[in-house]
């Protein structure tokens, strides 16, 4: 696995369409890659599994467990590509943790370096930064987040910060107090972005990178309706447009984003389900395209994807259609770096979808290709051979 010259720019959008630090990582996706699988781990899963993909053809291999782990619900890669880190979900009574992995270019294998704190409960995300220096999570029962530095080797450090933000919004199911749900550094790597959807806001702060340091940014938050529940968020590819899934809401939320200070000014809120679906819903993942023409997010209950079509200009969506995803409960989908497939991580039915892409209209098309996967919650790609 090669690393290949590749600008920063075209770096940083492959990072952002999909919130996953993990696609920086290295290589040409001309022919193989590694995909690797995290999940809620059972009597049949035991943590992260690894597929060879061809995307060539948009087939994946059967996929083999690399590690055992507790919940590896979400997973990110170093820019580099050299080393994986994952999520782990202990439950609600026990302290998260963070497990990192040495990658092997050669082989998918991973081993594992050390496990560090998440910094709080039931932890539900993580990224790297795109210096490879540090490490955030996000936690949701107790809505705490995190930084931690990574090391040359790429284990992880202490935590060097940790934010517990209060208060509650109107839902006295959901959001009697802070639940965050998602984080990400700005495409300069200056500030970051938080999801809380217990609070109905979108947290920013300012990143040290070569310290893992975060502080208040001002201003601190932006907000969304009441109730709505911000759960991931997007980048727009020039950085101009911050795209927020709402949980609860069945939204997405535009907002407009000033790179000097991450002030964020709502510019349109749009349902991610047609009009005549009315039985419950809630949405999970949110997508841009590598071509920044077209944005996707996840319905599970309507069990789809969304596609809507992106004004570069004014950064406002339209809806296009919806794609059942062949299966129940989509938490996570992903698409490859080249813009030709996505992969859906069906977490209630145990399977793993593939999905052909138009590179015209954003359409998908099942590609015939299904897995057989425990609890897929979330797929990660990385380089080539």
């Amino acid at each position: 696995m090669k690393p290949i010259s590749i600008s920063f720019k075209i770096m940083k959008n492959l990072c952002l369409f999909s919130g996953l630090s993990s696609l920086l990582a290295v290589a040409g996706f001309a022919g193989e890659s590694f995909v690797y699988f995290g999940t809620y781990t059972s009597a049949k899963s035991k943590g992260i599994y690894l597929s060879r993909f061809d995307s060539k053809t948009g087939t994946l291999t059967t996929p083999e467990l690399v590690a055992e782990a507790d919940n590896p619900n979400f997973l990110a890669v170093a820019p580099d590509g050299h080393f994986l880190y994952a999520i782990c979900d202990r439950g609600k009574e026990l302290a998260g943790a963070v497990n990192a992995y040495t990658l092997n270019p050669r082989t998918g294998q991973l081993t594992l370096l050390n496990q560090m704190s998440s910094g709080g409960t039931w932890p539900c995300h993580l990224v790297v930064d795109a210096t490879g220096k540090c490490l955030l999570t996000a936690n949701y029962a107790n809505g705490s987040i995190a930084a931690l530095p990574i090391h040359a080797d790429g284990s992880l450090g202490e935590i060097t910060s940790r934010i517990q933000p209060t208060g509650s919004s109107v839902n006295p199911k959901r959001q009697t107090g802070p639940h965050a749900h998602f984080i990400l550094p700005s495409p300069d790597n200056r500030f970051v972005l938080a999801c809380d959807l217990g609070l109905d806001k979108v947290f920013a702060y300012r990143l040290d990178a070569a310290t893992a340091k975060l502080s208040a940014g001002d201003p601190p938050f932006a907000t969304v309706a009441p109730g709505s529940g911000p759960r991931h968020l997007v980048f727009s590819g020039d950085g101009r447009f911050v795209y927020v899934v709402n949980e609860m809401g069945n939204t997405i939320t535009v907002f407009s984003y000033d790179p000097a200070s991450a002030a964020m000014v709502e510019v349109q809120t749009v349902s991610t389900l047609p009009k005549d679906f009315t039985a419950t819903n809630t949405t999970a993942e949110i997508i841009l395209h590598p071509s920044g023409k077209f944005l996707y997010a996840s319905n599970r209950g309507r069990d789809s994807i969304a596609l809507f079509s992106v004004n570069h200009k004014t950064g406002r969506l339209t809806f296009v259609e919806d794609q059942s995803t062949q299966g129940l409960t989509p938490r996570h989908f992903t698409v490859a770096p080249d813009g030709r497939w996505m992969i859906v991580e069906n977490q209630d039915s145990h399977s793993v979808v593939m999905f052909a892409i138009d590179a015209t209209t954003g359409k998908l098309k099942p590609s015939g290709q299904k897995l057989s996967v425990d609890h897929p919650v979330c797929a990660v790609f990385v380089g080539g051979r």
